[in-house]
């Protein structure tokens, strides 16, 4: 047995969901509130005998894996290790005997940093100046102090060594956890000593790294410093706070990202809870990333400074490949959000809102820094703004730019273009997989529609007449594409759901790299439960209805999206070609027509 088969024997699926959703029985199944939408009436579904979960809401369904990887934002590989840990599962043992030798064992390194964590803590609690810093300086609560698990490292040399080595906890350990350095005179001493500590999390709360704050007036030491990356903390990934915020952040649909640890703690303890940090302003690519997971929606709060200015610069391109929304928050006098927290809560909570988009924001910023009236000057503001443009993915939003640039600087369309292609830099070009949208209301809608009726077609052998003129590419989903030209070679199937093996072997024909042979199983499921819930008591004549609306509209809108793709080529199209696009408007209308009289027919007879 592998580790996921093992999870899944000693997990049960309500049970790992229970812990994120209030579900109540119904027959059954469960059911509950959803957590990734704003519903006031329960839609979110668990079948404990299907081992699945559905949200109508929203559309998205699967596993525990699945749920586990939407709810806490991570990939396949940390929902299996959040799950593990929940099973009381090593996943060491599953790992051949070649993976397992040689490396970090990472648990050995959560153990020492926790063990780090609680020994900092035990230190605060007794140092003064420290205390007196946390609770009268920053004017944060005992409570926050615990929240965030907030720590002083002794200033005597090896504290925390001496201590971890109590118990039982090696040097190599302790080295590969980031916890100690080597000293000038070759021995290892404690990494972080007379400081401040706050505990790196990861998005589950478990503390991979510091940041440490010195509490001295010493000119010659850096007043922050961090864990050097390890086998766990990689500045370039981690976002601070983000265990505390993601709730707030999918609830609330826009993530703020701030410069300072402290900020984040400030911001949370004033009930503003969607605020994360990163390492200074060095935002990434995994930065992004990770928050799309929860929201489209980034805005950024950095100091108007050089520095805040240029990651501004680096960031909207990749906020564009990663396609989320970035948008820049001021705040007024030039204070950072804990001056202004303290100022006034309210008016920390109205700058969140008042945010403008970052590109726009950019070009009003060297607006002020240079003279566009001037011919250095324009060339300048070229020299800064044509590349952030260039890095942007959208045609469109490209092209609207360039014609701002260029009135702005009262310079023609023209010059301004023959500058973006001639200073555009000669490098091969990566291919990039753009990352899926955000889902909108319109996507979802369709979506659920496909669902709907797939659900009908897989468990009503008798209404797949309705599929003689789909077509896979119909569909949303590579799920959805799969199920339909499955159903179309396999008319006969009555779905043995409840024997997995048959099923798997009947959906071999249809896997794919996006739809897999196992994410198809859980998407069948998925629908036999949609089925249950919607159309098991329905009437035969009622299914035909509903089968036929469903038909209906899946068609009409490939019929609305293809014929604007035609439009689209029209406006560029030779005579020729004009009469063969006319032609294939023709056969998509005729098509349509086809299918509203089939769904009237269907209306007569209900």
């Amino acid at each position: 047995m592998d580790a996921v088969e093992e999870v899944k024997t000693r997990l049960a699926i309500e049970d790992v969901i229970g812990e994120y959703v209030q579900l109540k029985r119904a027959g059954r199944n469960w059911r509950g509130l959803s957590p990734f939408s704003n519903e006031k009436s329960p839609s979110f579904m668990v079948s404990p005998d299907k081992q699945i979960w559905h949200d109508f809401s929203s559309g998205k369904g699967g596993n525990m894996f699945s749920f586990i990887m939407e709810v806490e934002g991570v990939d396949f590989k940390g929902a299996l290790e959040i799950l593990a840990r929940k099973a009381g599962i090593d996943l060491e043992q599953f790992r051949t005997a070649g993976s397992r030798t040689g490396g970090p064992n990472k648990e050995r390194i959560y153990e020492a940093l926790e063990l780090a964590t609680k020994f900092y803590q035990v230190q605060f609690s007794k140092h003064q100046p420290t205390l007196k810093y946390v609770l009268q300086k920053r004017q944060f609560t005992k409570e926050t102090a615990l929240e965030w698990r907030l720590g002083y490292s002794p200033n005597n040399g090896s504290a925390l060594l001496d201590y971890a080595k109590t118990k039982g906890f090696t040097e190599k350990e302790l080295q590969q956890a980031g916890l100690t350095a080597k000293s000038y005179r070759g021995g290892l001493q404690d990494m972080f000593r007379g400081r401040l500590m706050i505990p790196l999390q990861d998005a589950q709360g478990r503390v991979i790294g510091f940041t440490a704050r010195i509490m001295t007036d010493d000119p010659n030491a850096p007043k922050y410093i961090n864990t050097p990356q390890t086998v766990l903390y990689d500045k370039s990934r981690h976002i601070y706070g983000l265990h505390l915020a993601k709730e707030s952040i999918r609830k609330d649909k826009f993530a703020v990202l701030v410069e300072g640890n402290l900020d984040v703690i400030a911001s949370h303890q004033a009930g503003v809870r969607q605020v994360v940090a990163t390492a200074g302003t060095a935002l990434t690519e995994p930065h992004l990333k990770a928050l799309s997971r929860f929201t489209g929606d980034i805005r950024l709060c950095f100091d108007a400074d050089k520095a805040g200015v240029a990651a501004t610069e680096r960031a909207i391109p990749i906020a564009s490949r990663v396609k989320v929304s970035l948008s820049i928050i001021t705040i007024p006098s030039g204070k950072d959000p804990d001056e202004l927290i303290k100022q006034s809560v309210e008016a920390w909570q109205q700058a969140i809102t008042k945010q403008e988009y970052a590109l726009d924001w950019l070009i009003a910023r060297y607006q002020q820094l240079l003279d566009v009236k001037s011919a250095q000057g324009k060339r300048e503001f070229t020299d800064v703004l044509l590349p952030v443009v260039r890095g942007l993915s959208d045609p469109v939003e490209r092209d609207h730019y360039l014609t701002r640039v260029s009135e702005i600087l009262g310079v023609s369309k023209d010059a301004l273009d023959q500058k973006f292609v001639n200073d555009e830099p000669v490098v091969q070009k990566r291919r990039i997989k753009a990352s899926q949208a955000q889902l909108d209301t319109q996507f979802i809608e369709n979506q659920r529609a496909q669902d709907n009726f797939l659900s009908l077609m897989l468990m009503r052998q008798t209404l797949r007449e309705f599929l003689t003129i789909i077509t896979p590419d119909m569909m949303y989903t590579p799920s959805g594409m799969a199920l339909v030209q499955f159903l179309q070679e396999n008319p006969d199937f009555h779905g043995k759901l409840d024997q997995s093996k048959p099923l798997h072997k009947a959906l071999e024909s249809v896997a794919s790299e996006e739809a897999s042979v196992q994410s198809l199983i859980d998407y069948v499921k998925i629908e036999s439960l949609l089925y249950e819930e919607l159309y098991q008591s329905l009437e035969l004549n009622e299914l035909h209805y509903e089968a036929a609306r469903l038909q209906a509209r899946l068609i009409a809108t490939y019929v609305k999206t293809k014929k604007q793709a035609l439009a689209d080529q029209m406006a560029t199209a030779s005579d020729s070609q004009m009469h063969t696009l006319l032609e294939q408007v023709k056969i998509y209308d005729q098509l349509l027509n086809e299918v509203k009289g089939a769904a009237r027919g269907e209306s007569k007879k209900g």
